[in-house]
């Protein structure tokens, strides 16, 4: 089946599950969308015995999609440009410190925290997996996924400086995290005895310095650009050029691609939406971004569901990603506590901050996409499976109960 008529498909079953999911269960569509997915999964199972010609072909469908890739280097830049441009850049710079810290302190120390107690578990299941690859583990698994984030808070109703926090955090902190992996996985492709600690340390200003200066280069080529003409047509394609363009530039370059379109949305949504925009312009530019977004969101929980069919699960992994669910959870506490006793001296947070922040803390595709960028091993399949486990709980439970924990302690 060729990549047109697999999309189709996808697109197809994205659009019945929409509907039914606004129609019947009004759960945030991202959401609806990822449950029923993994429903149709689970009849597709169940039905084995009866056709097993759905089950294999259904595989074959999925398998020949390449999630990383679709992802990583399709998806994931027009929706982290599509959720910037929204974002107050001065509610943002009153935010800098708290944002900055929990999107790189905070990821290591999640990092480290779920690497090391993983290792720990897999000793205790008699599984020898190195602590090298619990820490690339650790990196795969510590971003906030923005794309949940934004897509489920938009309905939880946060206080303000709460959301531009989270959400904030969440749009750096996946960049950090990418480098963090790549970095690691440079260091297991290369060996320990081989890289010299200032080699690691140019790779991740590299990548990070380099996406967000990038990301200022073409917020501003795209202010001028935008500010020098008045037809909302051609700003549209102007935008479109950003991002696309853009990312393959960041590619190029090997810098942090996702860090470049978190900055050039901000500065797009900001500087160039109020000073380089008519009114009529910004309404389209807005409503096409907006219909983006939500597009790429339902075929992207659209596929984490369905990939229930080809994740391989063993009892053994089922118990690993239950422990799992629970160290991310304390990693992810201790990752926002550490910097939140730092930062609470010079900064004004909320009563019950430390929970919802650890709450609101969801994974999503951008860990299930790094998980199965990972070269084939003895581990790689055992990673998959543990991410998913621990996704599907994130945005499912963390995700539906999210509002109920603001209403709760706020």
């Amino acid at each position: 089946m060729d990549f047109y008529h697999t999309f189709t498909i996808i697109i197809v079953f994205a659009a019945i599950f929409s509907y039914i999911n606004y129609r019947f269960l009004r759960l945030p569509n991202t959401i609806g969308i990822m449950i029923l997915s993994l429903l149709a999964s689970l009849i597709m199972i169940a039905v084995n015995s009866l056709d097993p010609n759905l089950l294999v072909n259904s595989r074959e469908m999925i398998r020949s999609i390449d999630f990383h890739e679709v992802l990583m280097d399709g998806m994931l830049s027009f929706m982290l440009f599509a959720g910037a441009i929204h974002i107050n850049a001065t509610e943002l710079k009153k935010e800098k410190a708290t944002i900055l810290t929990f999107s790189t302190a905070g990821v290591l120390i999640s990092t480290i925290i779920i690497g090391t107690s993983l290792f720990w578990v897999c000793t205790l299941f008699d599984l020898n997996i190195g602590y090298i690859y619990c820490l690339l583990f650790g990196a795969l698994i510590s971003p906030t996924d923005p794309i949940a984030v934004m897509g489920i808070l938009k309905e939880a109703n946060i206080p303000k400086a709460m959301e531009i926090r989270i959400v904030g955090e969440s749009l750096f902190n996946d960049g950090i995290a990418v480098v963090v992996f790549i970095s690691i996985l440079q260091i297991i492709n290369a060996g320990l005895d081989n890289l010299q600690p200032g080699q690691i340390l140019f790779l991740f200003l590299r990548e990070a310095g380099g996406g967000l200066l990038l990301g200022i280069l073409l917020g501003y080529i795209g202010f001028y650009t935008l500010r020098s003409i008045d037809f909302y047509k051609v700003e549209i394609i102007i935008t479109l050029a950003i991002v696309m363009g853009g990312y393959y530039l960041a590619d190029v370059l090997h810098v942090s691609g996702p860090l470049a379109m978190v900055v050039a949305g901000i500065i797009t949504g900001n500087q160039a939406r109020h000073f380089g925009m008519s009114e009529i312009t910004r309404d389209y530019v807005d409503k096409f971004w907006e219909i983006i977004d939500e597009i790429l969101n339902a075929v992207l929980f659209f596929l984490i569901g369905i990939e229930m069919i080809v994740v391989e699960f063993s009892m053994q992994h089922l118990w690993i990603g239950l422990i799992g669910i629970v160290i991310v959870l304390l990693a992810r506490y201790m990752s926002v506590l550490i910097p939140f006793l730092f930062l609470r001296k010079n900064n004004v947070f909320q009563k019950h901050a430390l929970t919802i922040l650890t709450w609101g803390g969801l994974r999503g595709g951008i860990s299930v996409a790094l998980a199965l960028s990972l070269p084939k091993s003895e581990f790689s399949d055992f990673f998959v499976t543990i991410t998913y486990i621990i996704v599907l709980f994130s945005i499912i439970v963390q995700g539906l109960t999210i509002g109920r924990v603001v209403k709760k302690f706020m």
